[in-house]
């Protein structure tokens, strides 16, 4: 892996590989950097799962990143925990002047080409869209439901207005939060939220 601080020259194609855990092989995904001609050095792995945040090799990847500079992925999906994180990378990328391009995707994608590449990089741009459109409504919809059938909608209240108010009362008589929460129940770190101030939410 090149370090940050080594960067020779612009417009060079960088790769970046990842599996989810340490027991799979990232052998697939480095042959085929290989064989698009990206050396060894200029190569960033990680084996950690797309949904976690900390990934040194691909931070390390961006450090390193320049303007001109091509990162070059196996799959799409390498580069993010799902299609939304993936579309914003791809377009932060974009405004520091570095493409993306992918390998093995069912239609490759090159942002830097204005062909077929791009088009495909814009429908999937779109397809997210689309999908948090309709997960908007789909929730829209169910509020909707739910009241029309007076049903509460948001979170279930976690512990019972009259438990709350006696805890509030326990309170006003000096009882320590200890005490409060071994007679209510209510854990010491809930108590707490509940005793400074707020009301105490309707029953369901």
């Amino acid at each position: 892996m090149a370090p940050a601080d080594s960067h020779p020259s612009r417009g060079l194609d960088l790769g970046y590989a990842r599996v989810s855990t340490t027991k799979q092989s990232l052998d697939r995904q480095l042959d085929a950097l290989d064989a698009a001609g990206i050396p060894d050095e200029r190569i960033f792995t990680d084996k950690k799962s797309g949904a976690t945040v900390d990934r040194d090799g691909l931070t390390g990847l961006l450090k390193y990143a320049r303007a001109g500079d091509t990162i070059v992925v196996y799959t799409l999906d390498r580069l993010g925990r799902n299609l939304r994180e993936v579309l914003n990378l791809v377009h932060d990328l974009a405004e520091r002047g570095i493409g993306v391009r992918s390998l093995a995707d069912p239609l490759p994608i090159d942002t830097a080409d204005e062909g077929m590449g791009r088009i495909a990089f814009l429908l999937l741009a779109l397809f997210a869209e689309m999908e948090r459109t309709f997960t908007a409504e789909r929730a829209a919809h169910a509020r909707a439901v739910a009241e029309a059938a007076g049903r509460r909608v948001g979170r279930p209240v976690a512990h019972p207005a009259d438990k709350i108010e006696y805890a509030r009362l326990l309170k006003a008589q000096g009882a320590s939060l200890g005490r409060i929460a071994g007679k209510t129940g209510i854990p010491k770190t809930t108590l707490h939220r509940y005793l400074v101030g707020q009301s105490a939410p309707e029953p369901a």
